[in-house]
């Protein structure tokens, strides 16, 4: 038997971080927090976009992006490595692929469900400028209609909340 002091420790279960949210809700805030506080992986599919020269707004190049980052996701989780996954999730059909998925690989999946009135995130996005074109108000009001809230049973099939969140 070995010592206590050579045995390796337990393994850390990954965590596969979901963080939705409308445009201006404060995700990428959160995926920042945290990287920072778990040593995650963070994929944004705008900032991959924006780093290629590629159009926000271009919905197939979106996918593209989304499938190799969720690729990596897999690999990464599978080889120990946690991830935050800010792509804004609005769909419940979307957020229950990325649980299932890692689920399938052992890890635990928690969700970071960010959400302000409208006139906050119009406020937010006008301040930050990064969409060309501009995103316009009524698009706001229509994507927070699209928009798939978690309900409380949804909430449920995830893991708890695991970081202390700093307020905005």
């Amino acid at each position: 038997m070995l010592p206590d002091s050579l045995v390796p420790p337990a393994p850390v279960p990954t965590t596969l971080f979901i963080v939705c949210g409308l445009p201006g809700s404060g995700k990428t805030t959160r995926a920042k927090e945290i990287e920072r506080q778990f040593g995650a992986v963070r994929f944004c599919a705008d900032e991959w976009m924006t780093t290629l020269r590629i159009d926000l707004w271009d919905s197939n190049a979106r996918d593209r992006v989304e499938k190799l980052q969720w690729d990596l996701t897999m690999d990464l989780l599978t080889h120990g490595q946690s991830i935050v996954i800010e792509w804004g999730t609005w769909a419940r059909s979307e957020r229950d692929t990325l649980r299932t998925g890692a689920r399938a690989v052992g890890s635990r999946v928690e969700l970071h469900f960010l959400h302000e009135p409208v006139d906050v995130l119009m406020e937010r996005v006008g301040n930050r400028a990064r969409e060309s074109p501009p995103i316009e108000l009524e698009q706001l009001k229509e994507w927070s209609a699209q928009l798939e809230r978690p309900s409380a049973s949804e909430m449920a099939l995830f893991d708890p909340v695991s970081i202390a969140v700093s307020d905005r």
